[in-house]
C-alpha cells in the first residue's frame, strides 16, 4: 500500500531519473534511491550522473514487474513509476508498449501516470496505440504531468492534446502562482508544497487560486498538503502545527477550512 494520499498502490516498472527543473531540486525519489542502495536493494545499485541524478538513481528497466498486477485478486488505484518517469528519453517505445499492454491486460485496476516529460508522452502516444491496435485510450489509464510554476505551464498544454480517459496536473511541489495556467481540458488538479529537507515555502493562497481555476475548467481540485513550511511556521491550538505531528502539512483539519479539498475526477464514470 502506498502513503500518498490520491492512491493506492505504487509500481516501478522503471527506476532512477534526472532533474530537468526545479520541482526536481528536492526529489524525494532520488533521496530514497540513495537510501535503497546502500541497503542492498536490487533494482537501485545502477548510479545515475551526479550532476542529474545520483547514487541507485540511473534509469533502470524492470520487466520482471510487469505480471504483479496479473497477482492482486481486488481492484487497486495505482501510481505508475514513483520512483522514476516513464517517459524519460531512455526508456524505449517498445518498453512503454509493455506497460500498456499490461494495463490493457488488467482493467480491474485504474492506472495512474505522472510526468515531466509530456511533450515525449505526446510524441510517443500514438505509436503505443497503434502498436496494441487500440483505437482510443484505455479507460483504465489515467494520464497526468507535474507543474510548479507559471515556468512550466506549457505541459499542460502538451498534455491537453493528450488522448485519454483522465488527465490530470500535480502541482506539487507548488513553487508559486499559475495565473497562466489552462485548466480546460484537464480532469484532475493535484495541489501540494513541498515536504522534506530543503523544503521552500508555500502560500496557502496559491492552493486557494488553483482550487478557483480548476473549478471554473471543470477539473477537480485535491489539496494533498501545504508543506513543511507552512507547518512549521503555522500556530494550531497553541503550538505549530508541526509540533502537532504534522510535518508536511497533510491532515486536513489544520487547515484554512476552505482548502479541505479533496475530489476526484467525475469523468472517470464515463470513462
Amino acid at each position: 500500500m502506498s502513503n500518498i494520499e490520491w492512491t493506492e498502490e505504487t509500481l516501478n516498472p522503471t527506476t532512477g531519473c534526472d532533474r530537468i527543473s526545479p520541482g526536481c531540486d528536492n526529489c524525494y525519489a532520488l533521496t530514497m534511491a540513495k537510501r535503497l542502495k546502500g541497503m542492498g536493494q536490487a533494482k537501485y545499485q545502477n548510479d545515475g550522473d551526479p550532476r542529474t541524478s545520483g547514487p541507485g538513481f540511473d534509469l533502470t528497466l524492470h520487466p520482471d514487474t510487469l505480471d504483479v498486477p496479473l497477482r492482486w485478486k481486488k481492484p487497486r488505484t495505482v501510481f505508475v513509476n514513483s520512483m522514476s518517469d516513464l517517459f524519460h528519453a531512455r526508456v524505449p517505445v517498445a518498453f512503454i508498449v509493455q506497460v500498456w499492454r499490461m494495463m490493457q491486460a488488467t482493467p480491474q485496476h485504474t492506472y495512474q501516470i505522472l510526468t515531466k516529460r509530456p511533450e515525449r508522452l505526446l510524441r510517443v502516444l500514438d505509436r503505443v496505440y497503434n502498436a496494441l491496435e487500440l483505437d482510443g485510450p484505455l479507460p483504465n489509464v489515467w494520464l497526468g504531468t507535474s507543474v510548479e510554476s507559471d515556468d512550466y505551464v506549457r505541459r499542460i498544454d502538451a498534455l491537453a492534446q493528450v488522448r485519454a480517459a483522465v488527465r490530470f496536473v500535480s502541482a506539487e511541489p507548488l513553487l508559486g502562482p499559475l495565473p497562466s495556467a489552462d485548466f480546460t481540458s484537464i480532469h484532475w488538479t493535484i495541489i501540494g508544497g513541498e515536504s522534506g529537507p530543503g523544503a521552500r515555502a508555500f502560500n496557502p493562497q496559491w492552493a486557494a487560486d488553483l482550487i478557483d481555476q480548476s473549478r471554473l475548467a471543470g477539473a477537480a481540485p485535491f489539496v494533498k498538503q501545504l508543506g513543511s513550511v507552512w507547518a512549521r511556521d503555522t500556530a494550531y491550538a497553541g503550538k505549530t502545527v508541526a509540533a502537532h505531528g504534522d510535518t508536511k502539512g497533510g491532515k486536513p483539519e489544520y487547515w484554512p477550512a476552505h482548502l479541505r479539498v479533496r475530489e476526484y475526477p467525475q469523468e472517470t464514470a464515463d470513462a
